[in-house]
């Protein structure tokens, strides 16, 4: 069993706080931006915008991110206090909002650009992982997304939330949704030089919505939504309709180009 009384800033420069879900976020876009040019590029097309495709990608997060939490998980809140959207800094980010910004951002650069979206999306699919995995790393430093009570021995105790042991729900996102993913992804693009674009993020929707759907299992639900159909989370509805996405591309995807 673990007690978890981490600070949430990472370090103060001068007045400015500079907090570990930040540091996430921006190495989760240089390290993902260096292995994709590194490794992952096979198109000179593709590489030779991909700097200039980078901004699209982080407008989308950001935007898509927050406005996907405004409006799936608190719009009541924000509707009566709209200058808070704009305050990122207090938390509050969507994974699947920031990934329909990402697939938005991405539609509009490739359209500019005369080039096929998915040639970008199956490689912001690969690396997507890593900022994954390190964004539940924060969540578990900042005691936010904490699991259900458990008496396991690698329990955890958030002493910013109470006295209770808990699962380290972010620690098992951080598991699958960045290990597991990261190396299933790696698998299937080595193994699928001659499929069509679109084939990697096929898979990769479907792997993220099944782990993303068994951890919210372990995960407390946002206390403003609880549980709805069939006792299932807002994440949970969410990843299957992701799911449908999924393996719809993965059908239409999966043949030799």
């Amino acid at each position: 069993m673990f007690i978890n009384n981490f600070d949430p800033v990472a370090f103060t420069i001068l007045s400015l706080e500079i907090r570990w879900y930040s540091l996430a976020y921006i190495f989760g876009i240089l390290i993902g931006w260096y292995l994709s040019k590194k490794f992952f590029i096979d198109n000179d097309k593709i590489k030779e915008a991909f700097d200039d495709y980078i901004t699209y990608v982080i407008v989308g997060i950001i935007l898509g991110g927050r406005l996907g939490y405004v409006f799936f998980y608190d719009f009541s809140y924000f509707f009566n206090n709209p200058l808070e959207i704009f305050q990122i800094w207090n938390g509050g980010m969507s994974f699947h909002g920031g990934l329909l910004g990402v697939i938005l951002a991405s539609i509009l650069f490739s359209k500019s650009k005369n080039l096929d979206v998915f040639e970008f999306l199956d490689v912001i699919a690969i690396v997507t992982p890593v900022g994954l995995f390190l964004g539940r790393i924060a969540n578990f430093i900042n005691s936010e997304l904490y699991g259900k009570a458990t008496e396991v021995i690698w329990s955890v105790k958030f002493l910013k939330i109470d006295e209770i042991y808990r699962h380290p729900s972010q620690l098992y996102e951080a598991f699958l949704e960045g290990i597991v993913l990261f190396v299933i992804l790696i698998f299937v693009k080595k193994r699928s030089k001659n499929l069509n674009p679109g084939y990697i993020s096929g898979i990769f929707l479907i792997f993220y919505s099944i782990f993303r759907f068994i951890c919210e299992f372990y995960r407390v639900p946002d206390e403003q939504i609880g549980y709805l159909l069939l006792n299932l989370t807002l994440g949970q509805i969410i990843s299957i309709i992701f799911l449908a996405i999924g393996i719809t591309i993965f059908s239409l995807k999966n043949e030799k180009k």
